[in-house]
């Protein structure tokens, strides 16, 4: 029996999964949607600006540099990476604070800030060391189809230096007391699904990844990763075939045997699908084979969706770096609209993306390339009056701080909400970031990595373990390539 396999989506996690499928013998077809490969991770050019049109930050390049080494290659083979220092730069209501890339550098701006607070942070950088080591090496590369992969010896052995039931704002506060520190280290989790509050201390391991591993910037943009990721696919021997929009999957006696868009695509045996879980489900297989109903996806707890606008802008831009957090407004309040009260920002927190900063290469000379982000719950209407009403209040906040007026100098605006997220990738509910990581919703909690009904389709990405993120989305890539082949092996034996 020939083990031909076919994958819907180009994303990050299909990329994954056809490349390891490939290297494990597989013939591999990659069927996406658009005319470019890279999912959200695409990126597109419009008068002279080169914009990433989904994710910015580079964090934990361990994770890359593993995905590479898995195939006898190196990030450095496809792709060149700078460590940003500063990492970031934190807006606050009446100065800023820069997040440098030295640990030295680090413990006196903490101790800058709350005298005593630099030895706080070597203890708290040494649990999250830990966490980050046993929770990504010991529960992330784990496929989540059974509790027992949580009776690991390590995980049980170090389930209470783990914070698992304490939360991340006690397990912060308890540190440290300035305001400013703590929204720091709470930041991160901002974009996990939950408040601080309801969020367990174990996702301290994402300050490590920050504080300690650093943020990156791949050389021409994210898209970098996606397209090294697709001439390793190439290398490997994966077909591509872009442009296609698959509408429905046949299945007969609980197999997938076609995918059905403007022409039909079958003859594999397993079935991959790296498009957004819900809509697979829901929308592209039969109901007598869904595993999941609706009312079990409206209960979920999804992480926010976004309102993105992507900018040109002549002249420079002084104060931004790279990175920018706008934290000038309350945290909690904006914290409260996204998750405890769903309902568009009163004042928003925002991020400012300017890769221009570091490369030349997405910019005009004499021009700024900006990326704008505000995080807002998902399931909201937008309209283009709402777009418009908060493009204001993001240039008057900039103005205020940074004294560069945007409207004046602007060259170039295109704004991307949550109907764009449905619009594009069918985005449930037009999330951005997944399922909220609640315990509730963790490993084999989450919807299953393989279809309960159809014996043959199994699914990847960031409704699937072990979440949503870049790292994340390549390691699911690897979990669902490894259950894929156990199902063909077993099926070739029968």
């Amino acid at each position: 029996m020939s083990k031909n396999v076919s994958i819907i989506g180009a994303g990050f996690s299909g990329l994954s999964a056809a490349c390891y499928l490939a290297k494990a013998g597989c013939s591999v077809t990659v069927y996406e949607k658009h005319d470019t490969i890279g999912g959200r991770a695409r990126s597109y050019t419009e008068n002279g600006f080169v914009f990433d049109m989904g994710p910015s930050w580079y964090w934990m390049p361990d994770v890359f540099e593993r995905f590479f080494n898995d195939f006898g290659k190196s990030v450095a083979d496809y792709y060149q990476l700078q460590r940003l220092d500063p990492g970031y730069r934190v807006f606050f209501d009446t100065d800023y604070l820069d997040v440098p890339a030295s640990m030295e550098a680090l413990h006196k701006t903490f101790e800058d800030i709350e005298p005593g607070s630099s030895q706080a942070l070597s203890q708290f950088l040494k649990e999250a060391a830990y966490k980050y080591e046993v929770g990504i090496h010991d529960l992330v590369y784990k496929p989540g189809v059974s509790i027992k992969e949580l009776f690991d010896a390590r995980l049980l052995a170090g389930v209470f230096k783990l914070d698992v039931f304490k939360s991340m704002s006690s397990h912060v506060r308890k540190l440290f007391k300035h305001e400013k520190l703590i929204q720091l280290l709470e930041f991160p989790v901002l974009f996990l699904g939950a408040l601080p509050q309801n969020t367990p201390a174990l996702y301290s391991l994402m300050n490590y990844a920050d504080l300690a591993l650093g943020t990156w910037y791949p050389k021409g943009g994210m898209v970098k990763i996606a397209e090294g990721m697709h001439q390793l696919a190439l290398e490997l021997g994966v077909k591509f075939e872009t442009s296609i929009d698959v509408k429905s999957i046949s299945i007969e006696n609980a197999l997938a045997h076609k995918l059905n868009a403007t022409t039909s695509h079958n003859g594999f045996q397993a079935l991959v699908s790296s498009a957004d879980y819900h809509f697979t489900e829901q929308h592209l297989l039969p109901q007598a084979f869904r595993s999941y109903t609706d009312s079990y996806w409206q209960s979920r707890k999804m992480a926010p969706s976004c309102l993105i606008y992507y900018i040109g802008v002549k002249g420079t831009v002084p104060q931004l770096l790279h990175h920018n957090l706008f934290f000038d407004e309350s945290f909690a309040k904006h914290a409260r609209e996204i998750y405890t009260h769903p309902q568009w920002p009163d004042k928003p927190l925002f991020y400012v993306c300017c890769p221009s900063k570091t490369d030349a290469s997405v910019a005009p000379v004499h021009h700024e390339n900006l990326f704008i982000l505000i995080p807002v719950a998902p399931g909201l209407t937008d309209t283009d009056s709402i777009r418009e009403a908060y493009f204001d209040k993001v240039c008057e906040r900039l103005k205020l701080k940074t004294g560069f007026d945007l409207k004046a100098n602007l060259v170039y605006k295109k704004s991307y909400a949550p109907s764009n997220f449905i619009t594009d990738y069918n985005a449930f509910k037009g999330n951005a970031y997944g399922l909220a990581n609640t315990l509730m919703q963790t490993a084999h909690l989450k919807p299953s990595i393989k279809s309960k009904k159809v014996k043959n389709l199994f699914y990847t990405g960031q409704l699937t373990v072990p979440g949503p993120g870049v790292p994340p989305s390549l390691i699911s890539g690897k979990l669902v390539s490894e259950q894929v082949m156990n199902y063909l092996k077993f099926a070739n034996k029968n």
